[in-house]
């Protein structure tokens, strides 16, 4: 399992949000590209950043900030926000972007999913944001007719890497992940899933590491992080361990 840690950008700079609210903004570093550094000395090993401008508006918006972060950090970089047309997969990737995670174009062209994967297998990653079930899309602000596992289905042959799926009533408020809606999305399908939204404590990362959630490929951390609720250097150790102990 991998434990991404999130940086949230808006107007250049790193803050979480509640359920998504552009308007319930905390900020917590005005330089993401330290923050980024800051996690990686810490021991991650994947990072996860949004442009959350660029989610509303449907086109990049912090490319300068998300610029900084790819020249300051060796870790691999997944990037979603406003990417919705091959333009932007291509430019991200070409600019060093590990993954490219597309959310509202999935559901509203998926047929661009389907290419990009296969230009660029193993690069591109579908972002599902579920509200009480169903899909939403432009930084939230909609929502689609589509539940998160008929969307995700779509994609079963297309070759996409990941799942990101995120529960929006749990983003940023530290309830803890939805497990149950992640095990099932993950179980409906064969594209490995990345748990979002709610991860708290060491608790929700012991809960990760049980045998049911094997299946799961990680988990994004954000707010935990920032406030100190979630001590890095001890999750990242008790992963490290269960790595261990499956391969011993």
């Amino acid at each position: 399992m991998i434990l991404f840690p999130a940086i949230d950008l808006k107007e250049g700079e790193c803050v979480r949000l509640i359920h998504g609210d552009m308007a319930q903004a905390t900020v917590f570093n005005t330089d993401p590209s330290a923050q980024a550094s800051d996690f990686e000395t810490q021991g991650f090993e994947y990072l996860h950043v949004v442009d959350l401008d660029g989610a509303f508006a449907g086109k990049s918006m912090n490319g300068q900030a998300v610029d900084r972060i790819l020249k300051r950090v060796k870790m691999p970089v997944q990037l979603g926000g406003g990417i919705r047309d091959m333009r932007a997969i291509e430019g991200w990737l070409a600019k060093g972007v590990a993954r490219v995670i597309i959310g509202t174009a999935a559901v509203r062209d998926p047929d661009l999913v389907r290419e990009a994967s296969r230009l660029y297998p193993g690069r591109v990653a579908v972002g599902i944001d579920a509200r009480d079930g169903l899909v939403a899309v432009e930084g939230w602000a909609r929502t689609a007719q589509i539940t998160a596992s008929e969307l995700g289905k779509r994609f079963e042959d297309a070759g996409v890497a990941a799942i990101i799926y995120t529960d929006i009533a749990r983003d940023g408020v530290l309830k803890g992940l939805n497990i149950e809606a992640t095990l099932a999305l993950a179980d409906a399908m064969t594209i490995p899933v990345i748990a979002s939204g709610g991860l708290a404590n060491l608790d929700d990362v012991r809960r990760l590491l049980q045998k049911d959630c094997a299946r799961l490929a990680g988990a994004i951390t954000g707010r935990a992080l920032y406030d100190g609720r979630l001590d890095a250097h001890k999750a990242l150790a008790m992963i490290s361990a269960a790595r261990r102990q499956a391969h011993a």
